[in-house]
């Protein structure tokens, strides 16, 4: 397969993928290539510049699993310490909490999410919450 650049004879740029040059010119030929914006099929090659592939690279790349200074270190110890002692509640979050503080649920730590308005009535009602510095693993892709 290659890849063309092309353009209509009003000016509009746009792609196509041909099994090679011979079967591109026999579908222009044919009126089967057709602009994408506006339909015509006076279609030409546009100007492309070549592709190329990039050097190698052959340094070693960072583990991007550990920390790069003591900042990301204490993140992820405090990530760590926040998922190991603590429930994820996802999306519940705002009604978790505001059941524990009625309690009509048990006391326990828990982290999720909640959208900022909710956020932003628990502290106004006195139901102590705080956002967490980081995404945690449940949540991270």
């Amino acid at each position: 397969m290659i890849r063309y650049d092309l353009r209509c004879d009003k000016g509009h740029d746009f792609d196509g993928w041909f099994r090679d040059s011979e079967g591109f010119e026999t579908l222009r030929k044919a009126g089967q290539v057709a602009c994408t914006h506006c339909g015509s099929v006076a279609v030409d090659k546009a100007l492309m510049a070549p592709r190329v592939a990039a050097p190698r690279d052959d340094r070693p790349k960072p583990d991007l699993r550990t920390p790069r200074d003591p900042r990301e270190a204490a993140l992820e110890r405090l990530r760590r310490h926040v998922e190991e002692n603590s429930d994820y509640v996802g999306m519940s979050f705002a009604a978790e909490a505001r059941a524990m503080h009625e309690g009509l649920a048990p006391e326990r730590a828990i982290h999720g999410e909640a959208k900022p308005e909710e956020a932003r009535k628990l502290i106004e009602d006195g139901i102590p919450v705080a956002p967490l510095p980081f995404r945690t693993r449940e949540r991270a892709n």
